[in-house]
């Protein structure tokens, strides 16, 4: 028996899920797969366990292509991959994908376009930043945490010894006040991770 699935994805923790959630239920999506991950991890749980379920006659519902594929050779290799397995991917602001010839070259278009655009918003965000460096506007936001700060120092000692004070990086974080991603970033940076 065929069945229709949805795949939402938002890049960060903060960041949430509903609009997406809802747009699919709207569209007859009856399992919903989710992740809360960066796109350019390809190794994203919802979308593996996503992948591992379909089967000839399915379809795949998304928001937009930038949820399951970061550029348009990844979008077209999934596209290709889905409908060598006879599974159809509908992507709402794009529309239906299947293995028909018309079918490969709107994909085609329509992906090069979106990948366009997304170099050309780029391409203008860092020539408002070279301006607004040229004019002096343009700060980067301060760090939060420096070397000089005794609670950062006092966190990155305990996470260096949790193994011998049995604390949790939650515990470390709800003493020091540290928060848990500067925690882990900083503690990357400095190999203590």
């Amino acid at each position: 028996m065929t069945k229709v699935y949805g795949y939402a994805r938002v890049s960060t923790a903060d960041q949430h899920l509903e609009a997406q959630l809802q747009a699919l239920k709207q569209s007859g999506a009856e399992e919903i797969y989710k992740d809360k991950a960066t796109g350019n991890n390809s190794n994203r749980k919802g979308l593996q366990d996503l992948l591992k379920v379909l089967q000839d006659g399915d379809t795949v519902i998304i928001t937009k292509m930038d949820r399951i594929a970061r550029n348009v050779k990844e979008g077209i290799a999934l596209i290709d991959e889905l409908n060598e397995k006879g599974i159809r991917l509908n992507v709402l602001n794009m529309g239906m994908f299947d293995n028909s010839p018309t079918s490969r070259l709107i994909r085609n278009i329509l992906l090069s376009v979106a990948d366009w655009e997304r170099e050309m918003i780029l391409e203008r965000q860092r020539e408002g930043i070279a301006v607004a460096r040229a004019n002096g506007k343009y700060k980067t936001k301060p760090k939060k945490y420096t070397d000089k700060n005794p609670a950062l120092l006092h966190a990155l000692e305990l996470f260096a010894d949790r193994a011998n004070n049995k604390k949790t990086v939650k515990d470390i974080c709800q003493i020091t006040k540290v928060t848990r991603s500067s925690l882990y970033s900083i503690a990357k940076e400095r190999g203590i991770l």
